[in-house]
């Protein structure tokens, strides 16, 4: 089939670079033009492992082009992805003007028949609006189709390529059958395409991610309970994810969760309940706790040192999460503010966010070093905040000489505790105050 993909975030460049992989024709379109002329040059303007290789592959065999023009891309197209950015507003709720200025577009450079599938994140009855934003200007049929993504950054096209389950809002059998053929080479292993109604499709996004959000302020909640009973979180967390209905995925306390979806789509839940009368009271203790979550790291420090003004602090970690350099809504935001305005210097390391920081941060007076150990050295303790596979077993005596004092704070509980107490060093765990 001949594909448009207009986007090329991470959403749309994983989506269109895949299907490409499996032989169809895909043209990805962004109004951005100095992305398109990276992506055209051979550079990826995000990191995802495993894309920028698949890109320049499906380049080369003339299966993935880009461009900024829409006539370029939708003429001809069987399939229209819409992968734009639906960014929160003010009342939380999400901004469709992207999406339905996109609609638009394609509708006006139909040139036969298409279906187009809205695969950015969307509130309930979005498709329907879709439908109306085409059809205003559209000369051909069209099929409006809901596919939410559920990619994990930092595992994007094993998620696409090898999916749980493929979710897919249609009203017609001409979307059906047309997304059915699209997904068919992945979901071989008997993974299911799940034909659904459009709001339900729309709604499954939402669902997904606040159910995996709850679990993560639930566990940050049981950890605060285990050190004030002193219980280990950790064994406690084996404890409860062996039970099959429980499961361990998403049972980790930490600093809490940011990123794109999470917080975003949690607030979009409750705004969607809102306007229907319902107080989603679950998904605002959620949220609640997620926010205080991120004060931990400060906290702990604060109580340790009496006051942090005139200490060096050092922060591994800066991207929300490992294997990507997304920083939106990044735990380490709020810590590396809240070390700042309680009068501390920050030194800083993360290995692929640091671009993203430099931007974030400018002016502010953080230090991004280098490598990790630069960044500890010379500082009065040691911050982890996001769990990268390179932080997970530090050279323990190696950091003693390079720190100030010997005090780490481990803010995703990824290093054992007893070996680093009986290294001399003073050591802080969520919920692990067990000694």
């Amino acid at each position: 089939m001949r594909i448009a993909v207009v986007g090329t975030g991470y959403v749309g460049l994983v989506t269109g670079t895949c299907f490409a992989e499996t032989g169809h024709t895909v043209v990805c379109l962004d109004v951005d033009a100095r992305k398109i002329e990276t992506l055209r040059a051979g550079g990826i303007p995000i990191y995802e492992p495993g894309l920028e290789e698949l890109v320049r592959r499906n380049v080369k065999e003339r299966r993935l082009t880009f461009t900024t023009s829409y006539a370029e891309a939708i003429g001809g197209a069987e399939v229209a992805f819409i992968a734009v950015g639906t960014p929160p507003g003010e009342n939380g709720e999400a901004d469709l003007q992207y999406v339905l200025s996109a609609a638009e577009d394609i509708g006006r450079h139909l040139t036969r028949p298409c279906v187009v599938v809205d695969k950015s994140t969307v509130p309930v009855g979005s498709a329907e609006k879709v439908a109306e934003a085409l059809g205003r200007v559209a000369q051909h049929p069209f099929d409006v189709v809901s596919n939410p993504e559920f990619l994990k950054e930092g595992a994007a096209i094993e998620d696409f390529m090898r999916p749980d389950r493929v979710v897919v809002g249609v009203a017609s059998d001409r979307g059906r059958a047309v997304m059915a053929e699209l997904y068919a080479p992945f979901v071989r292993a008997e993974q299911p395409v799940l034909f659904m109604d459009l709001r339900s499709a729309e709604l499954t996004k939402y669902a997904a991610n606040a159910m995996l959000a709850t679990r993560i302020s639930f566990m940050n909640e049981m950890a605060a309970l285990c050190e004030r009973l002193g219980a280990d979180v950790d064994q406690v967390r084996r404890g409860i994810g062996s039970d099959r209905r429980i499961g361990h995925p998403f049972l980790f306390p930490g600093v809490g969760f940011g990123g794109s979806c999470f917080p975003k789509d949690v607030r979009a839940v409750m705004t969607m309940a809102r306007h229907v009368g319902l107080d989603f009271d679950l998904l605002r203790s959620v949220e609640r706790v997620n926010e205080r979550q991120k004060r931990w790291l400060v906290e702990k420090a604060t109580k340790h040192f009496g006051s942090l003004a005139g200490k060096t602090i050092a922060v591994w970690g800066l991207a929300f999460k490992p294997k990507t350099d997304d920083m939106r809504e990044a735990p380490a935001i709020s810590v590396v503010e809240g070390l700042l305005g309680a009068g501390a210097r920050v030194r800083a390391h993360d290995p692929v966010a640091a671009e993203v920081a430099v931007r974030l941060f400018d002016g502010r007076g953080v230090v991004l070093a280098d490598e990790p150990y630069a960044a500890a050295e010379g500082a009065d303790a040691l911050m982890l905040v996001t769990e990268w596979n390179e932080f997970r077993q530090p050279d323990l005596a190696r950091l003693k000489t390079l720190l100030r004092q010997p005090v780490l704070l481990d803010g995703r509980n990824v290093w054992d505790a007893a070996k680093v107490r009986a290294a001399g060093f003073t050591y802080y765990g969520v919920g692990r105050n067990v000694s």
